[in-house]
């Protein structure tokens, strides 16, 4: 999410994006103190503009960060003990920080981290970011020019269901965002009966609409399901259409057309690959290497995949049961171990939040596969 984070950027895209001056871009923000619940997902759009989630206000927020100095030839960046370091950074110890999220300026190649400081109800949410060189900074909202949207239709806030099946739907209202040409995509639940929902927000925002109602054939389940989350997406050019390209827990992957994507709407994806049961995508980046096109998928126990697109347009949907997997093929990683967090940096390399010793968390450039 993401250069634009996270999207497959074609000619076309980067033209439309000239065609708007910087003051549109952030037209309709104010200038004052942005607050936050929590700050779980990141993306980055035009003008280092961040684009940040607050799933427990079920809301987005647009910051001008400033950041729009351009960074000079990429550098091998390693900082081992992020999470040691960002606790010292915030005083407070290892063990109360988790990284939501992680995402790369694409104008300066600064990184910046979601963090909850502590756990449970009462963690404070922090942005950190991470200079080119390594050294580590706390963001400050106190006086930055923002614009917010509440989602209009998210999901209660409290636990639901019984034993091992209770959880908070508002922590899945969003669970991931990217920017794409003049919109921001955004995906989690809604309070819907179709309840796995897609948005697609004009950019710049005021308010977020309602979202569109997703089904997807689940492979490993042998069904039709509406009320599983996208888990991670990336925009896509599949043949001549721009889609999103979603990974789901167990793992089906879905191409949706994102024309389709509109308030109150109703659509089928298809799903065009099976990877694998008893797993959870973590993140996902578009890359290209000698002339074609990859998706690199982090999983909670599957590795990482480098996904093919050939032929992705081709594709057959997948609408029977799949015993372990099937459709688009791809090829696991053997040395990318314990990747929670990816973006890409440049051309040539991603940036990833990895395991290290013991409960201790890298930050590091890795060349893309």
């Amino acid at each position: 999410m993401k250069p634009i984070t996270r999207t497959f950027v074609i000619a076309l895209t980067a033209v439309s994006c000239l065609t708007l001056s910087a003051a549109n871009w952030t037209q309709g923000m104010k200038e004052g103190k942005a607050e936050f619940k929590s700050i779980s997902q990141l993306a980055f759009g035009p003008e280092g503009i961040l684009i940040v989630a607050d799933t427990k206000a079920a809301a987005i927020t647009a910051i001008a960060t400033g950041d729009t100095t351009p960074g000079k030839e990429t550098k091998a960046l390693k900082v081992e003990g992020i999470n040691q370091k960002i606790a010292g950074l915030l005083g407070t110890s290892a063990d109360q920080i988790l990284i939501n999220d992680m995402v790369v300026n694409p104008i300066s190649r600064n990184a910046y981290l979601a963090i909850s400081r502590g756990r449970g109800p009462e963690a404070v949410p922090v942005l950190v970011r991470v200079k080119t060189g390594g050294e580590l900074e706390a963001v400050s909202f106190d006086k930055v020019k923002f614009s917010r949207g509440e989602l209009p239709d998210a999901p209660v806030d409290g636990v639901v269901g019984e034993g091992n099946r209770r959880s908070n739907p508002r922590q899945e209202s969003i669970t991931d965002i990217a920017f794409f040409q003049d919109r921001i995509l955004i995906a989690g639940l809604s309070n819907e009966e179709f309840a796995s929902t897609l948005r697609a927000i004009p950019f710049p925002f005021e308010k977020v609409a309602g979202g569109t109602s997703v089904e997807i054939f689940h492979g490993a389940h042998g069904r039709f399901e509406t009320r599983s989350p996208v888990r991670t997406f990336v925009p896509f050019n599949v043949g001549n259409e721009p889609s999103l390209i979603a990974a789901y827990t167990c793992t089906p992957l879905v191409q949706f057309p994102i024309k389709e994507l509109s308030p109150g709407a109703k659509i089928k994806g298809k799903t065009i690959a099976e990877l694998g049961n008893r797993n959870r995508p973590l993140d996902m980046i578009v890359y290209q290497k000698d002339g074609k096109d990859y998706l690199l998928l982090a999983n909670s126990s599957r590795g990482i995949m480098k996904i093919s697109t050939d032929n992705i347009e081709k594709a057959e949907s997948i609408t029977k049961r799949v015993e372990d997997k099937g459709g688009q093929s791809y090829e696991t990683i053997a040395s990318w171990t314990g990747v929670d967090q990816l973006d890409k940096l440049d051309a040539g390399h991603a940036l990833v939040v990895r395991k290290g010793d013991g409960d201790s968390l890298n930050l590091e450039s890795m060349a893309l596969p």
